[in-house]
C-alpha cells in the first residue's frame, strides 16, 4: 500500500504546485526594457553562483545518505576521524570564490542600476512627474503642459525621466515589465529613468501598502511609437477636463479605482507645489523652528529678569 501511496502523493503535490504557479506571468524574468533586462541578467547571474554551493551540497548530503547509511557494511569506518585538510580548503575557499565575485557582480551593478543615473541615449528623453495620492496616480507632463491620472504614454526607445513624490503616506511606484521600483514620499523628489525596448502595454503598480485602496492604486503604462505619442498628446490636449487648483483638491481626497482622467491643461509648477506644501513638516525643519522659538521665547525671559533686577 505504502509503495503505491508515494508517488501518487507527489504527483498531487506537483499538479497543486503548477495550479498554485498558473497564476504567475513571470515579468521579471521576461523584461520589455532595458533596466529591466540588466536587473534580469543580475538575478540570474546570482542565482547561479548560490546553486554552485547548494547543489553540490543537496547532491552530497543524499549521497552521504546512501553510502553511510547504518545497513551498509562495506563502507569504511572510521569512529576516531576528526579532521581533513583537502574538505576544509573545499568548504572555505569555494564560498569566499563565490562571495568575492557576487560582491563585484553586486558592487559594479548597483552603480550601474543606480535608478538616479540618466540612461545613456540620442534620444531626447521624455519628462513625467509623478504624485502618488489615495488611490490613484496622478502623472504630469511638464513639457507637453497635460496631466493623466492612471495612465501614461511614451514613446519606444526613448529615456523617460520620472519625478516621484507623494501627496500622501509613502508609497512606491513600479513598472515590473521595464525595470526596478522606487519609493514616493511627501515632501521629497526620488528619481528613476528607465526605457521600453519596444511598443506595449505594460502594467504599473503599487508596491508598497498604503491603505484600503491599496489593491486598486494600479495604472497602465504604454509604450508606441513616437506618432502614436503625438497623436495621444493632441487627443490629451483636446480634453475637455483642465487640473486647476480647486479641481486638483477634489482629486486628491481618497479614492478607490480611480477611472482614466486626461487633462488639457495643468496648473503651472503643480508638481513643485505639491513638495513645497510640506516644507513646514520636515523634521529638521521642525526642530530648527522649536530651537528659534526656545530662543525667543529665552530671550524674553533674560529681557524680564534684567528689568526686574533694575527695580
Amino acid at each position: 500500500m505504502s509503495k503505491k501511496r508515494y508517488p501518487r502523493f507527489f504527483g498531487f503535490l506537483a499538479l497543486f504546485s503548477m495550479l498554485l504557479l498558473s497564476g504567475c506571468d513571470y515579468t521579471l524574468l521576461d523584461p520589455k526594457g532595458h533596466v529591466g533586462v540588466q536587473e534580469r541578467d543580475l538575478i540570474i547571474t546570482a542565482t547561479l553562483l548560490m546553486l554552485l554551493v547548494v547543489v553540490p551540497v543537496i547532491f552530497m548530503t543524499i549521497i552521504f545518505a546512501w553510502k553511510y547509511r547504518a545497513t551498509n557494511k562495506s563502507a569504511t569506518y572510521t569512529p576516531d576521524w576528526a579532521h581533513s585538510t583537502r574538505i576544509e580548503l573545499i568548504v572555505w575557499l569555494v564560498p569566499l570564490a563565490i562571495i568575492i565575485v557576487l560582491g563585484y557582480v553586486t558592487y559594479k551593478s548597483t552603480h550601474a542600476l543606480d535608478p538616479y543615473r540618466p540612461l545613456e541615449s540620442d534620444v531626447k528623453p521624455v519628462t513625467i512627474q509623478v504624485v502618488a495620492l489615495d488611490w490613484k496616480w496622478l502623472f504630469i507632463y511638464p513639457e507637453q503642459g497635460i496631466a493623466t491620472v492612471n495612465k501614461i504614454v511614451f514613446p519606444a526607445h526613448t529615456p523617460i525621466n520620472f519625478r516621484i513624490t507623494s501627496d500622501s503616506v509613502m508609497n512606491s511606484f513600479f513598472i515590473p515589465a521595464l525595470g526596478g521600483q522606487i519609493y514616493a514620499m511627501a515632501g521629497m523628489q526620488t528619481k528613476l529613468h528607465l526605457i521600453a525596448n519596444e511598443n506595449g502595454e505594460f502594467d504599473g503598480i503599487s508596491a508598497n501598502y498604503s491603505g484600503a485602496g491599496f489593491t486598486g492604486m494600479k495604472f497602465t503604462a504604454t509604450a508606441t511609437d513616437q506618432a502614436g505619442f503625438d497623436a495621444w498628446v493632441a487627443e490629451v490636449k483636446n480634453s475637455p477636463k483642465q487640473l486647476a487648483t480647486a479641481e486638483y483638491t477634489a482629486l486628491a481626497k481618497p479614492s478607490e479605482r480611480n477611472p482614466v482622467e486626461l487633462y488639457s491643461t495643468v496648473t503651472p509648477n503643480l508638481f513643485q507645489i505639491i513638495i513645497d506644501k510640506y516644507e513646514g513638516m520636515k523634521p529638521g525643519k521642525i526642530v530648527h523652528e522649536k530651537k528659534e522659538v526656545a530662543g525667543m521665547e529665552g530671550m524674553d525671559m533674560g529681557k524680564h529678569s534684567a528689568a526686574e533686577a533694575e527695580e
